[in-house]
């Protein structure tokens, strides 16, 4: 709740105008009961027709000024509440962007969306019915208890035993239903989950035939989904019957009462009807109540979860240190030392134990089985994850004394997800640098072995590309994603397995390519494939999370079993 009131104090003027309007609003429809009291009781029993339009006219002011002011108040409440779930997406999408991967994996893709979306929209409703009805409601209740006190005492006390029941009911009921609300939306993070995870592995999906597999754990969680709803549903029922019945019961007595004392002469039928407006007010405010208590009891669950969000603070320090040394011109580009990495919550260390050193101007292949611990090395490069143990040193300073952006802007990564963003070839190549002149683009696609399909596109730079390069091979899509990594022209170059997709005859191409990059200091080449990395200058073998061996082609042959497996089995 701290962010969103964080958020509410930019909208000050708009969070006071708008309660303040719907009490003016509240104010003048306290008055009509005692209007119309007053041309029943005065004007006409005494035929007096001047008088009952003089307050057949004030009833229409109060109504005009009434609707003008609630209009005002919807306005203003309206714009506090958009502005407030904008600010806050905002704020929510910055502090997303700032969270290492270990946050991003410990939260989760799909519980981040339904921030973003489902739990700011209920935020945004609850804002804006609090503020139109969280006065206004109260007022009118106590108002019209205080107005009837000055049609009769004694009616009045009828309205003293049932405000305060009706305020256990109202307060109970919200507190018996928060939990329900929370976990309701927390089966709704499980559902976006299945139904995200379905999505993106559609043609996986159909390609086992497991269709019908989906459709059944779908079902399943929907269903309790379904229950949860139902729980919290019935909970908010009970609100409007149980408030119905103690309101009714009071204007049944009220009624009662009021005739005998009208029979005695004690009050006027007009007061009686007053006495009875002034009830139903309450019934109709309460109802209002109750559905702001529901809606606000949503907002307040799905505004601490965002709160969890935001409570997150990233592992990694972006901000340099201040006393961090410059660079050492004849230390390796590259150095790890004794380095360690446990995922969060992981039973055991991913990789242990990594000692290795890239000089400037080599190449060094990484190769091992699924598993093996190759992509998290080089996740430890540019501080995806910071080391466990151990230092991780970029040209003999430690990673973690340096500025994230600094860092990252040497380092040119290609992961083996090959994810491309809709959008022009131009503005994929240019997301990596926007900065880039055509020539650094041309030369980007040729090194790449992209230019060869980009000249075929109509349009080639300006042709455009579906959202994840769903128009594009396998193979293209990871040329194109070499080719943004290349734009940037970094110091270190790092490929994850991204040329998994390519023929040998394009693969051989892409590796004499490389051979072309300018102020390129490191070359770091993850491989499945002996036949990519064997004219390394060093290449690390990868087995259960250490380093299995290390050396040339031919050294490994002779030394490593495992890799000499490896590549048996692949020029078998």
């Amino acid at each position: 709740m701290k962010h969103l009131l964080g958020y509410l104090k930019d909208y000050k003027k708009e969070a006071i105008l708008a309660p303040l309007f719907k009490m003016l609003e509240a104010s003048f429809e306290l008055f009509v009961p005692l209007v119309v009291a007053a041309v029943i009781d005065n004007g006409i029993p005494s035929g007096d027709r001047g008088y009952t339009v003089r307050m057949f006219l004030l009833m229409v002011l109060l109504a005009v000024v009434g609707l003008i002011s609630a209009i005002t108040a919807q306005f203003y409440a309206a714009k506090a509440a958009v502005g407030v779930s904008k600010s806050m997406r905002n704020g929510l999408f910055k502090h997303i962007q700032s969270l290492s991967f270990s946050e991003i994996d410990e939260v989760g893709t799909s519980t981040l969306i339904t921030r973003m979306t489902n739990d700011i929209n209920q935020v945004q409703s609850g804002v804006n019915l609090f503020l139109r009805l969280f006065l206004r409601s109260p007022f009118i209740v106590f108002g019209a208890m205080i107005m009837a006190f000055t049609v009769d005492v004694k009616g009045a006390l009828v309205f003293v035993v049932t405000i305060p029941l009706l305020s256990v009911v109202v307060f109970g009921i919200m507190l018996i239903s928060m939990p329900v609300f929370k976990k309701v939306q927390q089966r709704v993070d499980k559902l976006l989950g299945i139904t995200k995870g379905n999505l993106e592995g559609v043609r996986v999906i159909r390609a086992f035939r497991k269709e019908q597999d989906e459709i059944n754990d779908f079902n399943e969680e929907n269903e309790l989904l379904r229950n949860f709803q139902l729980k919290a549903g019935k909970i908010s029922a009970l609100m409007n019957p149980i408030t119905y019945i103690i309101i009714n019961g009071a204007i049944i007595f009220l009624m009662y009462v009021g005739a005998i004392r009208v029979d005695g002469g004690v009050l006027k039928q007009g007061q009686v009807l007053a006495l009875v407006n002034y009830m139903s007010q309450i019934l109709v405010e309460l109802v209002k109540l109750a559905n702001l208590i529901i809606t606000v009891t949503k907002a307040i669950a799905c505004a601490n979860r965002i709160e969890g969000v935001f409570e997150m603070q990233p592992s990694i320090d972006k901000c340099a240190n201040s006393s961090a040394p410059t660079s050492i011109s004849k230390a390796p580009v590259i150095e790890f030392k004794n380095v360690s990495f446990m995922y969060k919550d992981g039973a055991e260390e991913a990789v242990s134990n990594i000692d290795f050193s890239i000089n400037e101007g080599e190449t060094v292949g990484i190769i091992g089985g699924t598993g093996s611990g190759k992509s998290t090395i080089i996740n430890l490069i540019p501080r995806f994850y910071d080391a466990t143990g151990g230092q991780v040193l970029i040209d003999g300073i430690d990673v973690k004394d340096l500025n994230v952006n600094d860092l990252r802007n040497k380092v040119g990564t290609v992961m083996q997800s090959n994810l491309l963003f809709k959008g022009t070839v131009e503005e994929n190549l240019k997301f990596s640098n926007p900065n880039a002149t055509k020539e650094q683009m041309e030369m980007a696609l040729e090194i790449s072995c992209s230019k060869e399909f980009v000249d075929k596109k109509e349009g080639r730079l300006q042709y455009m590309i579906m959202q994840g390069g769903k128009n594009l091979s396998g193979g293209q899509k990871q040329r194109l994603t070499i080719a943004r990594a290349l734009v940037r022209e970094p110091r270190i170059l790092i490929l994850d397995d991204s040329s998994s997709a390519l023929d040998y005859a394009t693969d051989a191409k892409l590796r004499m390519g490389l051979k072309k990059m300018k102020n390129t200091g490191a070359l770091v080449v993850v491989s499945q494939r002996t036949s990519s990395i064997q004219h390394a200058d060093k290449i690390i073998v990868m087995d259960d999370g250490q380093i299995a061996g290390m050396g040339t082609h031919n050294e490994l042959l002779e030394t490593c079993e495992l890799y000499k497996e490896i590549h048996r089995t692949q020029t078998r």
